[in-house]
């Protein structure tokens, strides 16, 4: 039986992130590295993945993922809790799926969620999605871990869209 830690560490993870930078990476790159490496640092962690926000259609599309496989490739802004982050311009935290009205099932076995906004300033370039088959699996502390790895990628992001 294979062990996993217990936690994500971001500082870790943010240092990496920016020795690949150095090393002339991009951002296709970094978003498969950290999605990746997300899902292995955490046994809460069953489904990591990374949307990229489309403005022109006004929807997220699926970069990156490890876990079963999703259907939902694409999804509009506001539909889903992938889709209200964007729509509220917000991080969401679920503890329990089954009490979103829109909510888009990937997996019955999923029982919470936290999405948290890749950003920089009012620009939204996407966000990394975790499901967990675990209620209340996620806290501000996982928030605020997630946010500086998606502080990271954004900087890349923004700078390769200059």
């Amino acid at each position: 039986m294979e062990l996993k830690l217990t936690m994500l560490d971001s500082n870790a993870l943010v240092h990496q992130i920016q020795a690949m930078r150095d090393d002339g990476h991009l951002s296709d790159a970094l978003l498969r590295y950290a999605v990746k490496n997300i899902e292995k640092a955490d046994s809460r962690f069953d489904w990591v993945g990374v949307y990229l926000f489309d403005a022109e259609k006004n929807d997220l599309w699926l970069h990156n993922y490890v876990g079963s496989p999703t259907e939902h490739a694409r999804i509009p802004v506001g539909t889903g809790v992938c889709g209200m982050a964007v729509a509220e311009q917000a991080n969401q935290i679920v503890d329990d799926v089954s009490t979103v009205e829109n909510y888009l099932a990937c997996n019955p076995d999923v029982q919470s969620e936290i999405v948290v906004l890749i950003r920089a300033g009012d620009d939204i370039f996407g966000q990394i999605d975790i499901d967990s088959s675990e209620k209340a699996a996620f806290n501000t502390e996982d928030e605020a871990g997630l946010q500086a790895v998606a502080d990271k990628l954004a900087e890349q992001i923004a700078a390769e869209r200059r």
